[in-house]
């Protein structure tokens, strides 16, 4: 990309000396020329009402940027990258030191009451990034709807306040979302009786949400279907050479979509074969398969982008880095089946897990043996797969009165 072209005419105020600097950051960024020049215009729009209105870059913040984004940036061209490229700027000139620092917002007491329980399930529980994430957002909802903004009355607190909260968001979404918000809420509600906040344990007044031992099948592909969603994941450009190396991680060694996530580029031991995994708070070392070295070699050779990430797979939209979350190894699965034409009621990563153990099973391994290619914690966990072996369990069926079976 040339530069210059894009920087040319139409600017000359208190932001032009930073523009290269901030096209260079894009540039390494990965987002596309289009974009570039629809960012630059957004700056030189900006860079001029600075200097129509008399501010100078160090006068910078989020009120001022407000108030670009609403008297000049507010149709036409660039108005979609407004936003976006004014904070992209405006954390550029403090990292380089040029605009203060943002004024501290002093939280309100919600707030600081769901930052000490995250320190607290940081610190003394020891739990993973990603559930104190959800934990918290429990307790903030919860903490929120109860008290807004004001004096948290925490002494106040009875159970029907529990129960009422429980209540109104336990069918959000479904059965899972309603445990986590149960276990969410006792663990909470334990912290504060445990800090002295609540007189009384209310966690105790949180309601169970019913779910009974292997009451489900667990949803999985026949393994000619998953050869057929792996066949027809196309090849032919970066994007599905990607798709393709993590649809055989999941298919062939079963990982969690949050596993797959957090791979780094050094926990593949090329040397020895295998790959470290972390997930549900322990690690694991997997051997991979020649299929899957291959294809991930593949992908490393020839497509991943060159960023300062250290994660395995980079997403294909800027800014360039790794995946966000679970969520997008899932979309990489969906779009898998669609492009196959696999008709399946999950769509989600777990589909390739459970698929990946029935096949295990109909072959001949046992649960041990499937509990430790999953690694799951309980034997328990791996005893659903026994209500998939459903030949298996014929033979032991009792004839049905009158010669029916």
């Amino acid at each position: 990309m040339k530069i210059k072209p894009i920087l040319s005419g139409g600017s000359s105020g208190p932001l032009f000396p930073y523009f290269n600097l901030y096209l260079t950051q894009i540039k390494k960024q990965g987002y596309a020329v289009g974009s570039h020049y629809e960012q630059v215009h957004v700056l030189k729009v900006c860079d001029r009402w600075l200097k129509r209105t008399g501010r100078e870059v160090s006068d910078l913040d989020e009120s001022v940027v407000c108030e670009c984004l609403r008297r000049v940036i507010k149709g036409g061209y660039g108005k979609n990258a407004g936003v976006s490229t004014l904070r992209r700027l405006l954390a550029m000139l403090r990292r380089i030191g040029v605009t203060p620092e943002a004024k501290p917002v002093r939280p309100s007491p919600s707030e600081q009451m769901t930052r000490a329980y995250e320190r607290f399930l940081l610190d003394e529980r020891n739990l993973v990034p990603q559930t104190v994430a959800h934990r918290r957002l429990t307790a903030s909802r919860f903490l929120s709807e109860k008290f807004g903004g004001g004096p948290l009355n925490l002494s106040k607190l009875r159970a029907p306040d529990v129960t009422t909260f429980v209540q109104r968001h336990a069918r959000d979404h479904g059965p899972f979302h309603a445990r986590h918000l149960t276990t969410g809420m006792r663990l909470f509600l334990r912290y504060l009786h445990y800090k002295g906040l609540t007189d009384t344990d209310l966690s105790l007044a949180v309601p169970t949400v019913a779910r009974w031992s292997l009451s489900n099948l667990p949803k999985h592909l026949p393994a000619a279907q998953v050869r057929r969603v792996l066949r027809h994941c196309s090849r032919n450009t970066p994007m599905g050479r990607r798709d393709y190396s993590i649809l055989i991680l999941l298919a062939r060694l079963g990982l969690r979509a949050g596993e797959v996530v957090r791979l780094n580029l050094d926990d593949i031991d090329w040397e020895n074969g295998v790959v470290t995994v972390y997930g549900k708070g322990k690690w694991a070392q997997l051997p991979m398969p020649a299929d899957v070295t291959r294809a991930i070699a593949h992908y490393l050779r020839r497509d991943r982008p060159r960023c300062e990430s250290r994660r395995l797979f980079i997403r294909d939209y800027a800014p360039i880095g790794g995946f966000c979350g679970a969520g997008a190894i899932a979309s990489v699965v969906k779009r898998a089946l669609a492009n196959a034409g696999v008709e399946s009621a999950r769509k989600g990563a777990h589909l390739l897990r459970h698929s990946l153990a029935t096949d295990m099973l109909r072959k001949g391994a046992s649960l041990d043996e499937i509990g430790e290619v999953l690694r799951h914690r309980s034997p328990d966990t791996t005893a659903i797969y026994a209500k998939v072996a459903l030949d298996a369990l014929r033979t032991l069926a009792l004839p049905w009165p009158g010669g029916a079976r």
